[in-house]
Order: C-alpha cells, then structure tokens, then sequence
C-alpha cells in the first residue's frame, strides 16, 4: 500500500504502520478492511426488497456439499424483538435496529425431508453435523454483513442469542434439529456514533507458514497496547489480553452457556 488511503485503511484495522509492499487494492478490500460493528442506529426502514438481496448474498455463500443447514429468521415485530433484546442481554440496540435477523444451524429441514419418505435421520444426532450446521450458518451471516455494509447499512453480530437459545428457539418457534446460532442486527447507522475500525492481532500472530506457532509475547504486547489505544478514544479504560485470559479461566467466563451441549440435546442436536 503506497497512497494516503491504503495506509490509513491498514493502520486503522492494525494499529501499526503499513507494510512496505505494495498490496492489492480493490472495492472489496476497501469494504473488508472498513468493517465495524454498529450498535448506534437512526429510525429508518430497511425494504423487503433490500433483505431479499442481502439473504441472496447470504445462500450464496459456500456450504458443506450444498446441503445448506442453515436458516435466517427476520424479525421486525416491535414485541417480538423487545423479547429477544431481553433474552439476548438486553441489548438496547436489538429493538432500534432496522431488522433483526437470527441465524439458525438447521437439520431440522432435512430430517422433516427424511421422514417424508420413511428414511431416518440419525446421523444428525452426531456432532460433525451440529459443527456442519454451525459452520454454515456463520458463512451465509457473513455474505450477509458484507452485502448489507456495501448497501450503506450497518450490522453487529449478536452471540449473546446463547444465552437462552432454548427459550429463543420457543419464541421464534423453531422445530426439533434448529437450533439458534447467533444474530445479526441491520440497520442505518447514526452518523455521530463515534466507534471505529477495532484492531486486530497481527498477521503474525494469526497466519502460521507450514505449522503452528505459539503466539511471540512481544507481538502479543504491541497489539494489546494498540488494542487500548482504540478503547481510549471510546472513553473505555481496556486493552486486549486481560479480557482474553478472563475468557478462558473457568465456566463462569462463558456467562451461563456452559450448558449448552444440554440446552442443544433438548433441541434434537445431541452432538455426540
């Protein structure tokens, strides 16, 4: 990267300065590169027909022998979503989006097809098929982001739909073999919503070359100090480390999802 632009685009998504090669550049990288999550959003109406372009982009994403076990369920009804956001974290931003749209690891579609013809279905009852479900679901939410953000809109990733998958899979009355995966807020972002491109870790922390390395504590240390610089201009005293080691000390780090190879046997996904 050699312009203005390509350098601040690079500083922005690392911290760090930009590489001495020049990289390729294009629309779509620029678009990758300016990713954030929006969780300020201004009233305004999202049309069918923009959904429906955007769930395209999303079923044209890759998936595992097409058998594409995956489903989106669009959720615009105020008390529907007020319900959600309390389910999901009570999360302000679930009920001001534009649309809410939870996406669904589903085996439920194909078993339902199974027994249509007097065929079982047991082989949805092993865990590579709930990993498959998984996989594919966050693949067609990610084409969705993307062509949702390229349309001017913004999106935030909502994982806290775990929290009560069980009592979201209720409401949203999804059948035995769908489970709710995670959701997706759309919507117009407010103009003054000051957040930014977040930091990530270095290349040479997440790419290895032939096999894996344990990450280089220095490198580790450069991004974090990064990390809390980014949080700085948030008004928010964090960094990066502290938050991943946090992640990983016990169960109560997972927020009451510890349970949910229970919660996903209920549902017909027993993952063994």
């Amino acid at each position: 990267m050699t312009t203005t632009d390509d350098q601040q685009a690079w500083v922005r998504r690392y911290g760090t300065a930009a590489p001495d090669a020049e990289l390729p550049r294009n629309a779509v990288l620029d678009l990758l590169y300016r990713h954030r999550s929006v969780r300020r959003f201004v009233p305004g109406e999202i049309d069918d027909a923009t959904v429906t372009a955007i769930v395209a982009a999303a079923q044209s994403a890759s998936t595992s022998s097409n058998l594409q076990a995956w489903s989106v369920v669009e959720v615009r009804d105020p008390d529907r979503l007020d319900a959600l956001a309390h389910l999901a974290g009570d999360q302000d931003f679930i009920r001001r989006g534009g649309v809410f749209l939870v996406f669904v690891a589903d085996w439920a579609r194909a078993a339902e097809l199974a027994r249509r013809i007097g065929e079982p279905a047991e082989a949805v009852g092993y865990i590579e098929s709930t990993l498959v479900g998984f996989v594919d679901a966050a693949l067609a939410a990610q084409n969705a982001v993307v062509a949702a953000e390229s349309l001017g809109l913004g999106a935030v990733y909502v994982g806290s739909v775990r929290n009560n998958p069980e009592r979201i899979a209720d409401l949203l009355e999804l059948p035995d073999g769908a489970f709710p995966a995670f959701g997706v807020v759309l919507g117009h972002p407010d103009p003054a919503d000051p957040a930014g491109v977040k930091p990530r870790l270095p290349q040479g922390v997440v790419r290895h070359r032939e096999v894996y390395r344990l990450p280089d504590a220095d490198a580790v240390a450069r991004y974090d100090r990064a990390v809390t610089e980014y949080y700085r201009t948030q008004g928010e005293p964090r960094g990066w480390l502290r938050g991943a080691i946090a992640r990983v000390r016990d169960a109560a780090s997972l927020h009451g999802r510890h349970t949910m190879r229970a919660s996903l046997e209920r549902r017909g996904l027993s993952s063994r």
